[in-house]
C-alpha cells in the first residue's frame, strides 16, 4: 500500500515533469520473477525506471540511507522504502556483495522484479564500463530468472554526480528482450561462466544505450580520474608557488638596487 502511494506520487510527478520516453516496455513480464540489469548514469536512474513500470521493482541501496539520525534521516528512510529500495550493509566489500545477492534471490523467489546495476557504481564519464560478475550472474544462475537488459538515456545530463537540483529535460529508457541463462543453472560457482553471462548482458546494454564500452571497472576508472585530478592540482600548486617565489626574488632584487 505504501509503495503504491509513493509510486503514484513520485512516479506521477516524475512523468509529468520530465516526460521520459520508453521503448520495449512489452519486454517486462506482467508477472513472475525477472532481473532488470541497467547501465548506471545518475542517482535518478533508480526513480525513473520504477516510474515507467506497472510492477514494483526492488533495487539495493546503501544502508546509510536507512539509518541516518533525526527527522531528515527518518524521512529519507521512509522515502527509499517507499520506492522499493532495500538496505545493504556495505561495511565489508565481500559481505556487501553476499548480502546483495541474498536480497536479490529473496526478491525473485517472491516472484517480483529485481533491479541491479552490473557496473557496480555510476559511470564517471557517461561511458559503459565492465560489469562485475559476482552479483548479477550469481543471482540469475541461482534463481533461473530471465535477465532483461535496460539502457538509461541522458539521465546523467539531468542530474550529474554532485548536482542536487535536476535539469528539466526528457530522459529515455530502452528495455531489451529477456535473456535466458537457464543453460547455466547450478554453475554459479564457475567464474568463467559468471564472466560470460555478465559480458553477454553488458553487450546487450551497450547495443541499447549506444555508449562507448570501456573494458575496465568503473571503480578503477574513478580512481584514475581522481588520481589525475590530484596530480594536476599538485602541478598547478607547484607552478603557482614557483611563480610567487620568482616574483618575490625579483622584488627583492629591485629593492636592493
Amino acid at each position: 500500500m505504501f509503495y503504491g502511494a509513493m509510486k503514484l506520487s513520485i512516479g506521477g510527478s516524475l512523468k509529468l515533469a520530465f516526460r521520459p520516453w520508453v521503448e520495449g516496455l512489452e519486454n517486462v513480464p506482467a508477472e513472475g520473477p525477472a532481473i532488470l540489469a541497467s547501465n548506471h548514469l545518475s542517482f535518478s536512474d533508480s526513480f525513473f525506471l520504477p516510474a515507467v513500470l506497472d510492477r514494483k521493482i526492488t533495487f539495493i541501496a546503501k544502508q546509510e540511507y536507512f539509518t541516518s539520525p533525526g527527522v531528515k534521516g527518518k524521512l529519507t528512510a521512509a522515502f527509499f522504502k517507499g520506492v522499493g529500495q532495500l538496505p545493504v550493509d556495505r561495511s565489508g566489500a565481500r559481505g556487501a556483495g553476499e548480502a546483495a545477492i541474498k536480497s536479490g534471490i529473496e526478491v525473485l523467489e517472491r516472484g517480483e522484479l529485481f533491479g541491479i546495476y552490473p557496473e557496480g557504481t555510476r559511470s564517471p564519464d557517461g561511458r559503459l564500463y565492465r560489469g562485475k560478475p559476482g552479483g548479477l550472474a550469481r543471482v540469475a544462475l541461482a534463481t533461473g530468472a530471465p535477465v532483461i537488459p535496460v539502457a538509461m538515456i541522458d539521465t546523467e545530463k539531468i542530474q550529474p554526480p554532485g548536482k542536487v537540483v535536476p535539469k528539466l529535460m526528457r530522459p529515455g529508457i530502452r528495455i531489451g528482450k529477456p535473456l535466458d541463462f537457464s543453460r547455466y543453472h547450478g554453475m554459479d560457482g564457475d567464474r568463467f561462466i559468471l564472466r560470460s553471462v555478465t559480458d553477454e548482458v553488458m553487450y546487450e546494454i551497450m547495443k541499447l544505450s549506444g555508449q562507448e564500452y570501456v573494458d575496465i571497472y568503473a571503480t578503477a576508472a574513478k580512481r584514475q580520474i581522481a588520481d589525475e585530478a590530484k596530480r594536476k592540482a599538485e602541478e598547478e600548486k607547484a607552478a603557482k608557488a614557483a611563480g610567487l617565489d620568482k616574483g618575490d626574488t625579483t622584488g627583492t632584487t629591485e629593492e636592493q638596487q
